[in-house]
């Protein structure tokens, strides 16, 4: 091969590269979620949305607000289940009308060993209702209580399923130093779950 069609192949392959990582990088741009100033970010879910094992004030929605300057209703019940979580959807969405609602349900089910088939369902039909709204939706994947704490395959399999974003390590990564007890976690645990999400977000 001549030293021209060597140099040649070797700008094409450079060529190439760069397109690839700026798709790339493009993408991750793409995959955050654009909010005009007065959106409203409705975080939905139970004790991990709630804030237990911190002071309210430092729940993550609490501090999510104060990241990215946008209100966000804390719409956590400690205790609740997915169904439960589905049947106060509708009242909320119209109250609230949120651009945004970030998903993080299902722990409850988990720990109390509910059908996940049915979990899975409850998830999809509260993600119909909230694009029906005309909001956007960030699914939270929550771990299982086993002897590792692995996330449940029903987020992604949701995820896939309906084609939301999801954010599949934050929860996981929370370990016991981050934690008040086995499950929740605390102010620096809540701390790390709010600068995770942010970054799902455009904001100044």
């Amino acid at each position: 091969m001549s030293l021209i069609k060597t140099r040649q192949l070797k700008m094409i392959v450079l060529c190439v590269i760069t397109v690839c990582l700026v798709a790339c990088n493009n993408d991750k741009v793409d995959d955050k979620f654009s909010l005009s100033d007065d959106a409203v970010i409705l975080a939905l879910g139970d004790s991990l949305t709630y804030g237990t094992g911190a002071p309210k004030t430092e729940s993550y929605p609490a501090i999510l607000e104060n990241l990215t300057g946008h209100q966000v209703i804390n719409a956590g019940i400690p205790g609740e289940i997915s169904q439960d979580g589905l049947q106060r959807l509708p009242k909320l969405l119209e109250e609230y009308q949120p651009t945004l609602v970030i998903l993080c349900h299902g722990a409850n089910d988990l720990i109390r060993r509910l059908d996940t088939k049915a979990l899975e369902q409850n998830l999809s039909n509260m993600i119909d209702l909230i694009r029906q709204s005309g909001a956007e939706v960030l699914l939270v994947s929550v771990p299982e209580l086993k002897f590792t704490l692995n996330n449940s395959p029903v987020y992604a399999s949701v995820a896939d399923k309906k084609s939301v974003r999801l954010e599949d390590d934050i929860i996981q990564i929370v370990d016991s130093s981050l934690k008040s007890d086995l499950i929740h976690p605390n102010a620096q645990g809540y701390k790390l779950i709010a600068e995770e999400i942010a970054d799902w977000i455009h904001y100044n």
